[in-house]
């Protein structure tokens, strides 16, 4: 259920509130099933809708001797989700290690990916890799058009993630085997929410179908967060103000239950931990009462966690919110 409030209380409004009054309080952790770990900003794009602002350039990259706490955490917690993100993670020289540790202490691995990178003839290894592992694999496709994804992440990124889900497919990912989950993601490409995921899915669906024989398993829609590069654009086209509005207009009381942050703690590239990848970008710290490091993990502490919020969650509850 969508609550729309009148105009002139937009402003105003916070996210903090908007959930107290509610009556959730303090919005808390559910339980902790999920470690997602960023393993840096190191990537071969510099997608315009970008949070974390990744690029070429970028040198932050998780070291060995944090990914071998993680993986200890990992395994002494009994976690059941290996979350992988960056960046570009697959350029970070611990991936390869992580996924085969990870499987290996029977955790469900899930590797977020741009997909361009897979085409990289340096990382055709990585096809071996995906072979060698059931892994769920949520891959970034912020369009089903050439023009709109080469837009948003540069010229020949559309070729190349087409090469790259063709290859997926070949190895039996995105082909209905639930040990093989292939997924992408759609992001607007503008100050504007995804319209229906499940009409969007069809149309996807379709499209790579028809004009490329790509299937896949699920599509993710997800507002665009208003830090990093799209933060940047919106004031460039002075649309912040709008898009603010937007998100707080579009708030969805449904999606509370659903965030992702409640089911899972974030583990930066410096094994710092936040609530989510969001918080960790905008340098907000867990609560006082958690441990802040990797090194002191302690799940029953992060389990019942208060939230660390702030009005730049609105893009997670608007619409369909982001799950």
């Amino acid at each position: 259920m969508q609550h729309k409030p009148e105009p002139d209380k937009i402003k105003t409004m916070r996210f903090r509130d908007k959930v107290s009054a509610l009556k959730y309080g303090p919005l808390k952790a559910i339980s902790l099933s999920t470690l997602q770990i960023n393993l840096g900003y190191v990537c071969n794009m510099s997608c315009s809708h970008c949070h974390v602002e990744a690029g070429p350039l970028r040198t932050e990259s998780m070291g060995s001797e944090t990914a071998e706490i993680v993986l200890d955490v990992l395994g002494r917690n009994r976690m059941q989700i290996l979350d992988i993100t960056g960046g570009a993670p697959e350029l970070n020289p611990n991936f390869v290690f992580l996924v085969r540790e990870g499987k290996k202490l029977g955790s469900h691995v899930i590797i977020r990916s741009n997909l361009t990178v897979l085409a990289d003839p340096r990382y055709e290894y990585l096809f071996e890799l995906f072979n060698n592992h059931d892994l769920e694999i949520t891959g970034s496709l912020p369009c089903y058009t050439e023009g709109n994804v080469d837009s948003m992440r540069g010229k020949g990124a559309f070729t190349k993630s087409i090469y790259a889900l063709k290859r997926l497919n070949a190895i039996g990912y995105g082909t209905g085997n639930a040990e093989r989950r292939l997924n992408l993601v759609y992001n607007p490409g503008g100050a504007f929410l995804p319209s229906s995921q499940a009409l969007l899915e069809r149309d996807y669906k379709k499209v790579l179908l028809e004009g490329h024989g790509i299937s896949f398993d699920r599509l993710f829609t997800f507002a665009n967060m208003a830090i990093g590069r799209f933060s940047k654009i919106l004031e460039q086209t002075g649309k912040e103000e709008q898009y603010h509005d937007l998100l707080k207009c579009s708030f969805n009381a449904d999606a509370l239950s659903g965030l992702m942050c409640r089911y899972m703690v974030s583990v930066g590239w410096d094994g710092r931990l936040y609530d989510c990848d969001f918080n960790q970008v905008l340098d907000i710290p867990l609560d006082d009462s958690c441990p802040q490091h990797i090194r002191t993990f302690e799940r029953n502490a992060l389990s019942c966690r208060a939230i660390a919020v702030g009005d730049h969650c609105f893009a997670c509850t608007a619409g369909q919110g982001f799950t």
